[in-house]
């Protein structure tokens, strides 16, 4: 009954999130270092069998971390003791002003009682995906790995507008919970990044499609940083596919290959 509800709870909150981490959308805190703009899109995925352990939670619970992991950081270091996971979530949810965050709060934390969630939240040291491993939200595996076959940019010439990304890598053993980060060196050193959710796949094949928006965006703030201009010039774009948060330190992380590719923005 408590993973049924589990199940309808991630489905109902799944558009009350406003996420950046490894679905279709971006889920983690990747998009772009200084406005999290997103230029990247996951436009398409491939994946012929998914996996069906923690498909469902593990993305709630990751969306719901890469947001209010520290927060509750510093709700516990403020509070001292925190009696429930009624009164820890319901604090939470007075902070961030979001019924969804506190629902949602409320689940993983019934799921190991309030000691263990508040030792979890400071074990994983803002590390999302690591978090809800340790939550048993998202299944672990050590023996994953990928091989990117493929990793190009269409039109690798062109003027301002959307770039197509396209990549493809085959794994022999399966993949754990992990990302997908996207980097593209920009002409004026602007820090241009995506990062995608990659839940768990068994061994195959696999495609997937992404869209690089290399055009200036209204929507950009400069008194929040500098805005990307896409000048005219070479751009390289890398990426990285993850088993766990790329770049941690935690346990079950690794990086399991690395590509990279070109396009050149015209006048």
């Amino acid at each position: 009954m408590k993973g049924t509800a589990l199940v309808i709870c991630g489905l109902l909150l799944s558009e009350a999130f406003a996420v950046s981490v490894l679905n279709e959308t971006p889920v983690n805190t990747h998009a772009n270092t200084h406005q999290k703009i997103a230029y990247f899109s996951q436009v398409m995925r491939i994946s012929p069998q998914a996996a069906k352990v923690g498909v469902d939670l593990c993305p709630t619970c990751i969306n719901f971390t890469g947001q209010a992991i520290d927060m509750l950081l510093n709700i516990i270091l403020q509070s001292g003791v925190v009696g429930s996971c009624g009164a820890l979530c319901s604090l939470l949810e007075q902070k961030t002003g979001s019924q969804a965050l506190g629902a949602v709060c409320n689940i993983l934390c019934d799921i190991v009682g309030i000691e263990e969630f508040i030792k979890l939240v400071q074990e994983a040291d803002l590390d999302p995906i690591y978090f809800c491993e340790l939550l048993k939200a998202c299944p672990i595996k050590d023996d994953g790995d990928a091989k990117i076959t493929s990793f190009t940019v269409s039109p690798t010439s062109g003027p301002q507008g959307t770039f197509q990304i396209d990549l493809e890598f085959e794994s022999k053993n399966g993949t754990g919970t992990g990302e997908l980060i996207l980097e593209c060196q920009t002409v004026d050193h602007i820090p241009a990044e995506g990062g995608f959710l990659a839940e768990p796949q068994p061994a195959g094949q696999y495609s997937k499609l992404f869209n690089l928006k290399a055009e200036p965006n209204p929507d950009c703030d400069p008194t929040q940083g500098p805005c990307e201009q896409w000048l005219p010039g070479n751009y390289t774009v890398k990426i990285f596919i993850c088993n766990g948060e790329c770049g941690s330190k935690h346990p079950h992380s690794q990086i399991y290959d690395t590509a990279e590719t070109s396009f050149t923005i015209t006048q």
